[in-house]
């Protein structure tokens, strides 16, 4: 054999062996933790393809959440439901809970799993439409209509998995919520783990049942356990997406575009103000808003903006703080308190950024009537001394500046002058008593 045909030979033998190690065969955590958002939803469908792609031996979805949003959980569901490795989802460490959109999620699993301390359930659709209850409290057609949604869907999906979907349509007509224990006897879920390392041994040998009829057994007992998180760009997103950070960034955003519209030159502000506002409007396609809402704040920065420039004793102002109160009450629609503004961020960032408006147009106000010190009419009303006699024209120092200088009357030289007028580059000047 010739050194081209070993070398060849090396080559097809290689291409072979990789081939054949391309199954990385590991358990993948996916970790979430928080508000079920677009950025969640796609962060953990995309981890769930490479998963599949890569032939792991089974994906582990931990999960912490209050809640989120229809789409991005059916998006996550529909992952699920799509993988062609199984799917765990565990809802861990203890004190965690999968309300709304997480019972959804567990309930979708393979595995349903949780540690213990921790529950599952409350999962009322939230109102994300922005419909009205009818006289009397009774659900308008539309919630009714949502409701109904989700509990067949909930159904579907527990029947799909062999968990009790009586239970399921509890939770989202009546927002019953239960404990990890009372889950396994009911049979919401399939077992209850201290950790990921005794849930990865507690499946291990088990059947799982995928989709059109095929059957899994696991094959999990010492298998390399890899941790997938958010890059720093999807928790960057994420962060964002929080509806009290994209408030405050908002109201950081007009603040600065606010100063430097009354204030032109100033740049930082402006640059700040612009960045902000872009990163608040990212958010908000994000979350459940009310436009009626979003355009009552941006009233009220316009509202601010013209007071600087049209005097109206404080009306444009007032109108401006009522257009900024409203809007932010209105702005997020949904009464699911995982996708609110807390009141404890609410509250105080609207009152600053009203208080920082009005001392701004109390300032440029207060400045406006100040007398000039600087130019031509800085110098009215100055005094400065006769430096060469007015005879009755000469030449004065005022600000330590000398000037012509012309008086109506002959002036001695040393003598104290105050400034009358300035014509160009020549000042009147009439003497004074004080002295120089």
């Amino acid at each position: 054999m010739n050194w081209k045909q070993w070398v060849m030979g090396w080559i097809i033998s290689t291409a072979l062996l990789s081939g054949t190690a391309w199954a990385e065969d590991r358990v993948v955590v996916i970790e979430i933790s928080g508000a079920i958002n677009p950025v969640v939803g796609e962060f953990v469908s995309t981890r769930i393809a490479e998963a599949n792609a890569d032939k792991e031996a089974l994906i582990v979805i931990r999960m912490a959440t209050p809640g989120g949003l229809d789409t991005s959980m059916r998006q996550i569901i529909k992952a699920i439901q799509g993988s062609k490795i199984p799917v765990a989802t565990f809802v861990a460490p203890s004190g965690s809970r999968a309300a709304s959109a997480g019972t959804f999620i567990t309930i979708a699993s393979h595995i349903a799993a949780m540690a213990p301390g921790t529950n599952i359930g409350a999962a009322h659709p939230v109102n994300l439409m922005g419909g009205e209850k009818e006289a009397g409290g009774k659900p308008s057609p539309m919630e009714e209509k949502i409701l109904n949604d989700a509990s067949a869907y909930i159904r579907s999906l527990a029947e799909a998995r062999g968990r009790n979907a009586y239970w399921g349509e509890q939770a989202v007509r009546n927002s019953v919520s239960i404990s990890a224990e009372e889950a396994k006897k009911l049979a919401v879920i399939d077992l209850i783990a201290g950790n990921v390392e005794a849930l990865v041994l507690a499946v291990d040998g088990r059947e799982i049942k995928m989709g059109e009829g095929v059957k899994v057994t696991l094959a999990t007992k010492g298998k390399e356990i890899v941790y997938r998180t958010m890059s720093p760009r999807e928790n960057i997103l994420d962060t964002i997406s929080n509806p009290n950070i994209a408030y405050i960034l908002m109201m950081i955003g007009l603040v600065g575009l606010y100063f430097e519209l009354s204030n032109p030159g100033l740049i930082l502000p402006g640059i700040l103000g612009g960045i902000c506002l872009i990163l608040a409007l990212y958010a908000m396609q994000t979350l459940p808003i009310n436009y009626a809402g979003l355009l009552l704040i941006i009233l009220g920065g316009i509202l601010f903006i013209a007071e600087l420039n049209t005097p109206t004793m404080g009306l444009l102002s007032a109108g401006g703080v009522v257009c900024l109160s409203l809007g932010s009450l209105m702005l997020i629609d949904t009464d699911d308190p995982a996708m609110q503004i807390s009141r404890n961020v609410l509250y105080p960032t609207l009152a600053t950024a009203i208080l920082v408006s009005l001392g701004t147009i109390y300032l440029a106000g207060k400045s406006a009537k100040l007398k000039s010190i600087a130019g031509a009419e800085g110098l009215v009303g100055q005094t400065g001394v006769v430096t060469q006699a007015l005879e009755p024209e000469g030449s004065v120092q005022v600000h330590g500046e000398l000037w012509n200088a012309v008086g109506d009357e002959n002036i001695g030289e040393g003598e104290t002058v105050v400034v009358e007028q300035v014509d160009g580059l020549k000042v009147k000047v009439k003497k004074t008593d004080t002295p120089s």
